[in-house]
């Protein structure tokens, strides 16, 4: 298990996580860190309220990716949809014109 020091609103802490995700958390540390500071971090909020408003703020915009990204599926799905129902025409269309060429070449 991997070990990684990070710095948040000037202060030290000691984590643990998997072996080889210790980029990843360091990245996390230091966007949670950005949240923190741009909060304010003077003091007057306290320690675990201005760490608390910056993990909310995070979860925040995860949501709202999250939102996002099920806003793009479902897009996705009706466009999906749209494409499969053209394909069938098309290949309706094609077969009937296939069926008149041949009956053309059989006259």
């Amino acid at each position: 298990m991997g070990q990684l020091t990070v710095q948040i609103n000037g202060k030290s802490y000691l984590l643990g996580c998997e072996d080889g995700e210790e980029a990843r958390l360091k990245a996390l540390a230091a966007t949670l860190d950005e949240k923190v500071r741009a909060i304010g971090g003077d003091g007057a909020l306290g320690e675990t309220r201005l760490m608390l408003m910056g993990a909310l703020m995070m979860a925040d915009e995860g949501a709202a990716i999250g939102e996002k990204l099920a806003a793009a599926e479902a897009e996705n799905d009706r466009l999906q949809k749209l494409l499969d129902a053209a394909d069938a025409r098309a290949i309706t269309i094609i077969e009937a014109t296939a069926k008149r060429i041949e009956g053309m070449a059989a006259r």
